[in-house]
C-alpha cells in the first residue's frame, strides 16, 4: 500500500497530460470533422475532392508518423511546435478525418423527405442543417462516434515517442526505477476507468434519445 501511494503523485502528473491531451484533441477534432464533413457534401466539386485526399492521407498513414513529420520535418520549413503542441496538432487533424466520415455517415442517413419538408417550410439549406438534420444525425451517429472516442483515450499513449511525460513514460520510468511491474497494472486500471466512463456516458446517451423516438 505504501508503494502504491508513493508511484500515485508521478503517475497522476502523467494521467494529467493524457487527460489534457483527449479533452484537447476532442474539443478540436469534433467540430472540424463536422466542417468537413459538410464541405464534403457541398455542392461544389472541388471541396469534395480536396477534404477526399485529406481524409485519405490522414487515415492511409499511421499517427504515429504523422505525429514524427509535425515534430521533426516542419522545423525544417521554419515551423517549430513544442512538444505538446505539436502532439495535439497532429491528433486533432488525425481524427478530425475519422469523425468527418462518421459525420458524413449520419448525415447522408437523413431521408431526403426531412429536406423536401424543411424547403416546403421556407427553410434555408443552413436552417435545414441545424435545425432538422445535425439533431438527427447525433442520434445515428452515437455508436461508431463512441468507439472512435474510446480509441482515442488509447491512442494518448502514443505521445510516449516526442518525451511527453505522459502516464505511459511515468508508468515506465517508474518500472525501470524499481523493477516492479504494479505501475503497469496502475495504468492500465487508468485506461480502462477511462474507457468504462466513456462507455457508460455513450450507453446514456443512446437509451436518452431511444426514449424519444419511442
Amino acid at each position: 500500500m505504501d508503494y502504491l501511494l508513493q508511484m500515485l503523485p508521478p503517475m497522476w502528473e502523467g494521467a494529467q497530460v493524457t487527460l489534457k491531451l483527449f479533452v484537447i484533441t476532442l474539443m478540436l477534432s469534433v467540430p472540424l470533422g463536422l466542417i468537413l464533413a459538410l464541405m464534403r457534401l457541398s455542392k461544389y466539386k472541388i471541396l469534395d475532392v480536396l477534404v477526399n485526399g485529406y481524409i485519405w492521407l490522414m487515415r492511409g498513414t499511421p499517427l504515429m508518423l504523422q505525429m514524427l513529420f509535425i515534430y521533426f520535418a516542419l522545423p525544417s520549413v521554419g515551423i517549430l511546435l513544442p512538444d505538446f503542441t505539436a502532439a495535439v496538432v497532429a491528433f486533432a487533424l488525425n481524427y478530425a478525418a475519422y469523425f468527418a466520415e462518421i459525420f458524413r455517415g449520419g448525415i447522408l442517413a437523413i431521408g431526403k423527405g426531412q429536406y423536401e419538408a424543411a424547403k416546403t417550410l421556407g427553410m434555408s439549406y443552413p436552417q435545414t442543417m441545424r435545425r432538422i438534420v445535425l439533431p438527427q444525425m447525433w442520434k445515428k451517429i452515437l455508436p461508431p462516434l463512441s468507439n472512435e472516442t474510446i480509441t482515442l483515450v488509447k491512442d494518448t499513449s502514443l505521445v510516449y515517442i516526442l518525451a511527453l511525460n505522459d502516464l505511459l513514460r511515468a508508468t515506465r520510468n517508474i518500472v525501470q526505477r524499481d523493477f516492479n511491474v504494479t505501475p503497469f497494472i496502475t495504468a492500465a486500471a487508468f485506461y480502462l476507468i477511462m474507457t468504462l466512463i466513456l462507455t457508460w456516458m455513450f450507453q446514456y446517451m443512446e437509451k436518452r434519445y431511444a426514449v424519444y423516438e419511442d
